[in-house]
């Protein structure tokens, strides 16, 4: 049965099962685990020689830059920004010289600009880095903004919207997203062990400022240390709990997350506030609070370091705008040869060509995979096995927007609901054709675009 249609003929139904907490169980795989790293907590890389600052970080419009080249430049300071509503500044991650402006084309393939420094070591911090003052809801919001942040579990979405809905009167529900589903990557799961009092803090902050009453923490059950942390840390505070979740992919996923922590879908057109949640992750959280604390925007992170290529895996604390070459010589360099370097997780990370590209907001992790760990499957006709329908977790047809796709049918799209996925990956993993089925599907939201 379509998502859709359940959603549409069986909403009575719906609402009885999340009364009664019976709900029906979404679809996923089940993928290996690979967290090599889980016990590595995060270490520091030294300053590199430069770093190369793209300008756009975030879904939206990209930044101006406020700086020229020759500019001399301290840690914190403001590097670009836009006057456009989906959109927040970008800030140096290092004192120095800016040596460049210039283009670039990001990992999506889209055309940006990106400001080099030369880094002097120093690491000079700039002068307007101070805590910002917070008296009000609005007085939060526009610090938020100030930051920089975005969502840092990989869509890189401006936290300022997201914490700014229209209907905020009826969201009654943070959930934090802990899940960290994805094969190999560990650093949100190190957020948890190793800053787990500012994991709190900025849930108290976000709770505080937008009115909210009941947060659910959500986090797989292969994280038992992070799951023993956060229980301890929330005794005694009312309307928190942490909700322990099957490890099973792609449950980190946002929408898979509101239906398995609440119980509720969030349908076609809809935002997560329409049913009356707001979903952050955990480490976009935690930044709140230190960003409250100290006022330095957001210039470092936390990212995953692994592969089979990779000669000392681990995580590593990371300056905004760092190459892969240089995270990469920090763990150890190639233990072999690289034959795929990925930005992200093996399901929703994209492919670099090199290691030449530099480590952005929302970048959790580089995996690079020697020749062995990364051959390339050859795409045959599909067999209709329905195994993409059985594992898609909003219970999608992809096959059948695979064809629509070829056929340049946009009504059948429409009737399939393309625009419900949300690209895990769930049906490529499980295809015996090795159809490109996450790229057709993308394909097909675009051809509806176009549409309109």
């Amino acid at each position: 049965m379509g998502y859709h249609i359940f959603i549409d003929n069986c909403k009575g139904k719906y609402e009885d099962r999340r009364n009664l907490k019976l709900k029906m169980n979404l679809n996923g795989v089940k993928v290996p685990h690979h967290k090599n790293t889980m016990n590595c907590e995060a270490v520091s890389m030294p300053v590199p020689a430069s770093v190369t600052i793209p300008l756009l970080q975030h879904m939206g419009t990209p930044c101006t830059p406020t700086v020229k080249v020759r500019d001399e430049v301290k840690v914190g300071q403001l590097l670009a920004d836009s006057d456009a509503f989906m959109s927040v500044p970008i800030h140096s991650s290092v004192s120095g010289t800016v040596t460049a402006i210039e283009d670039f084309i990001n990992s999506n393939g889209v055309r940006t600009q990106t400001i080099v420094i030369a880094s002097d070591g120093q690491q000079t911090v700039d002068e307007s880095v101070k805590p910002p003052v917070v008296e009000s809801r609005e007085d939060f919001i526009a610090a938020i903004r100030k930051s920089g942040l975005v969502g840092l579990g990989g869509a890189g979405f401006p936290t300022f919207i997201k914490l700014n809905p229209k209907n905020l009167d009826e969201v009654d529900t943070l959930i934090i997203n802990g899940a960290e589903c994805e094969p190999f990557i560990t650093a949100d799961n190190r957020e948890f062990l190793e800053n787990g009092e500012n994991v709190i803090k900025g849930i108290e902050l976000v709770t505080k400022y937008l009115g909210i009453k009941n947060v659910i923490i959500g986090i797989e059950d292969n994280k038992k240390e992070a799951i023993d942390k956060m229980q301890q840390l929330i005794l005694g505070k009312d309307g928190y709990k942490v909700t322990v979740l099957k490890s099973k992919y792609p449950q980190g996923a946002e929408k898979v997350l509101i239906y398995e922590t609440t119980g509720k879908v969030v349908k076609e057109g809809q935002l997560p506030a329409d049913q009356g949640v707001i979903v952050m992750n955990v480490s976009t959280v935690a930044f709140i609070a230190s960003y409250m604390k100290t006022g330095m925007p957001l210039i470092r992170k936390r990212v995953t370091v692994d592969g089979s290529a990779v000669a000392k895996p681990q995580n590593v604390m990371v300056p905004i705008g760092a190459k892969f070459e240089d995270i990469i010589a920090f763990c150890g360099g190639y233990a072999k040869e690289p034959r795929l370097i990925l930005m992200g997780g093996p399901m929703m990370g994209i492919a670099v060509p090199n290691d030449q590209y530099p480590v952005i907001k929302n970048n959790n992790a580089i995996l690079a995979f020697a020749e062995e760990d990364a051959l390339e499957r050859l795409e045959t006709p599909c067999i209709r096995c329905a195994r993409c329908i059985g594992a898609c977790p909003v219970h999608l047809m992809p096959a059948a927007i695979d064809k629509a796709v070829h056929g340049k049918n946009k009504e059948a799209l429409e009737s399939l609901k393309v625009n419900l996925c949300i690209e895990c990956g769930c049906c490529a993993y499980v295809c015996p054709a090795n159809r490109y089925l996450v790229l057709y599907n993308r394909m097909g939201k675009q051809m509806l675009r176009e549409k309109k």
